[in-house]
Parts: structure tokens; C-alpha cells; sequence
């Protein structure tokens, strides 16, 4: 879908945000693809790298598909790094697959969904830094039973009235928030 750091900053810039903190990270997004250029997408870049992630849905528009992130020890929805890869969609796509083992996965429009930037702790000799993270919206048959992989303790399907009892952090509650308003 992107296949430079300019097309993906021209989609950051054209991005609506939902609201002044989501419009503050689109900002910071936006000047730091302005900064770094290509090297925004890699782990290398010791301030931080662009991430994506999935949202992932089931028809109905109840249910998401969630993990609970072993390093983090968060329930979350799936991504990674796009290890200089500009095509955040397609990454995103990729990390859906690999972290839920899902196969029905099917994007809903093709545009970015969601911008979170979030401070990652430091770990071993990895310093602190931030994720620029890019969402899309993913829909898949919930008959599908998921496969979770290393990263997680389990991944499963999680109705959204009851997201609050999982310890949800503030922008997954963002992106259960936007569900209603996706395209069928």
C-alpha cells in the first residue's frame, strides 16, 4: 500500500484523528517521518520506529481479537515492527497472521485506522523508546479458532462490553471506541 516514507507521511498528514490526543500523536508521527525519513522504519533508530498494528473484528462488530503480550504483560492487539518495511499495511496484515495464526483475516478499507505513540520501557540493552504505531482495521471469521505464538501468553476473542475486565489500556479502549463507524 505505502511503498515510501513520503506516501506514508502524505496518509499521516491526510489522517482524521479522533479527537486532540490522537491528533497530538498524528503530530508527532508526522514531524518524526519529517525527521528520520526511511530510518523511521527501523529498530535501529534509537528514538523510536514506526510499528503496526491490527485491529481485528469479528462480522458482527462485538468481538475483537486480542493477546496477552508476554513481554509487556498487557492484553493488546496484534503488531510489530515493520523492520524497514514502509508498507505498514501489509505489516500489519503479516503480524495479524503471525501472532493470532488467523487465515480469514480481511481488511476493512484500506486507510489507516488508528495513530498511537507509546513509550517502551527499557529492556536488557535496549533503551527506552517510543513506538510510532500505525492501525488498521481487520475483520475475521471468529469460528477460526487463533494460534498464538511465543510473543503471547494467549490470544483469544474478547466480547467488547467486556474489554474492561481484561485491563485494557487507554488506546485499545480508542480502538473498541471507532468499531461501530468501520465499513462493512
Amino acid at each position: 500500500m505505502f511503498s515510501s516514507d513520503r506516501e506514508l507521511l502524505d496518509a499521516v498528514r491526510a489522517y482524521v484523528p479522533a479527537g486532540d490526543r490522537e491528533r497530538g500523536m498524528r503530530d508527532r508521527l508526522a514531524a518524526f517521518l519529517e525527521r528520520h525519513g526511511a530510518a523511521a522504519f527501523e529498530r535501529a533508530t534509537v528514538a523510536g520506529h514506526i510499528t503496526a498494528s491490527a485491529w481485528i473484528v469479528d462480522p458482527g462488530r462485538d468481538r475483537a481479537l486480542l493477546l496477552h503480550h508476554r513481554k509487556l504483560d498487557r492484553w493488546l492487539q496484534p503488531g510489530g515492527h515493520v523492520d524497514g518495511d514502509p508498507d505498514v499495511h501489509g505489516a500489519a496484515l503479516r503480524e495479524a497472521r503471525e501472532e493470532s495464526g488467523l487465515r480469514s483475516l480481511r481488511a476493512l478499507g484500506a486507510g489507516i485506522y488508528d495513530i498511537d505513540v507509546h513509550r517502551i520501557p527499557a529492556r536488557g540493552d535496549e533503551p527506552a523508546h517510543d513506538h510510532y504505531d500505525l492501525r488498521f482495521a481487520f475483520e475475521a471469521d471468529p469460528s477460526e479458532a487463533p494460534q498464538g505464538n511465543e510473543e503471547s501468553h494467549a490470544v483469544r476473542w474478547i466480547a467488547l462490553r467486556d474489554l474492561d475486565a481484561y485491563a485494557i489500556d487507554d488506546s485499545v479502549r480508542r480502538l473498541a471506541l471507532k468499531t461501530p463507524a468501520l465499513p462493512d
